[in-house]
């Protein structure tokens, strides 16, 4: 995202169930908990899904009670455009970013007349190329998640986007499971894709728990996102594998620390070693007396705490030198006295 810093997204996505003050506490909580960005998701259901699509398998188990369609699930989740504009206002007077992943092309429409500055793509459109297409027209930044995909789709997902208008790409590798597995995450894959395309990477989190974004921020994801919920048990498709409010705390900070220590890459002594090093180091001592004009022999010197002196990477250099002058057994050598 062109900073340094970790772009952190809160994914409120449908988990305000429908409601529009629960939105909004979702909103506050993003703001709460450090997040940059708060996001959620604009449909017209009928829009997106045919009268007859089942539910996923991990909405079924998700809301194992409720005997509905697909389409009857996601009419209840839907926010109307002059819900999202009144979010939109909400989220500008907190100070955090709205964004907002349309799942169809009148949505994509209205997210670019609100303002947007970046596009979200979900995992599920990557092959949709009439609506990457649309997207792209929009010449905004795009974040487009990969879950699902294979590194070709990726490829050919990007020239699509490129050859309809837009040049700033981030991809977020992702496993489409709610929750996902840790042993299906594969964060490697992210770095493949850093190295194949030479984008910026992220990760999209559908895990339980905090570890594995974290250590998506140690290997150099630009952009975490992560399911935010008020409260896990409320019903919903998505709530299950989202944080509470504690817990997204946690993970910001461990990300922020992450994303402080992992440096340029440079290997030399930190600022904070150099008043370490004498104490910690070792200097040339001699092990004996050692006479005025005597050649120094191994069996001469020893070496020992503080490192002020001669270092021991010397010692070769200063066996077989002879004496300036008499050194008493256990003073630090110095390049004067030889």
């Amino acid at each position: 995202m062109g900073s340094r810093n970790v772009f952190i997204i809160a994914e409120a996505g449908v988990n305000h169930n429908g409601d529009l003050q629960l939105a909004k506490k979702l909103v506050d909580a993003a703001v709460e908990v450090g997040a940059d960005a708060v996001k959620f998701q604009t449909f017209k259901a009928e829009d997106v899904v045919t009268p007859g699509a089942e539910r996923a398998q991990y909405q079924k188990d998700n809301m194992p009670k409720k005997e509905e369609s697909q389409l009857e699930m996601i009419k209840r989740l839907e926010l109307s455009y002059a819900q999202f504009r009144e979010l939109y206002a909400y989220c500008r007077q907190k100070g955090i970013i709205f964004l907002s992943s349309p799942f169809d092309q009148e949505s994509i429409d209205f997210l670019d007349e609100l303002g947007v500055p970046y596009f979200k793509i979900p995992s599920g459109e990557i092959t949709n190329y009439p609506f990457l297409r649309r997207i792209a027209a929009k010449k905004r930044p795009v974040i487009l998640s990969t879950g699902m995909a294979t590194l070709g789709e990726v490829e050919r997902a990007i020239q699509v986007l490129r050859e309809a208008g837009t040049t700033d790409i981030t991809l977020l590798h992702c496993t489409t499971n709610y929750p996902a597995p840790p042993e299906e995450v594969n964060l490697r894959a992210m770095l493949t894709m850093k190295q194949a395309f030479a984008l910026p990477v992220g990760y999209s989190d559908h895990t339980m728990g905090v570890a594995i974004p974290i250590a998506a921020a140690a290997l150099g994801a630009e952009v975490i996102e992560k399911h935010l919920t008020l409260d896990r048990t409320l019903p919903g498709p998505d709530h299950r594998a989202s944080l509470e409010p504690g817990e997204f705390k946690e993970m910001v900070a461990a990300i922020r620390q992450v994303e402080k220590s992992l440096g340029d890459g440079i290997k030399r002594p930190a600022p904070g070693e150099l008043a370490i090093m004498p104490a910690a180091r070792r200097s040339l001592v001699a092990a004996r007396d050692i006479a005025a004009g005597e050649i120094i022999t191994a069996s001469c010197l020893v070496a020992k705490r503080p490192g002020t002196g001669i270092p021991p990477s010397y010692w070769d250099l200063v066996v077989g030198r002879r004496t300036r002058q008499a050194i008493p057994a256990g003073c630090i050598l110095d390049w004067a006295m030889i």
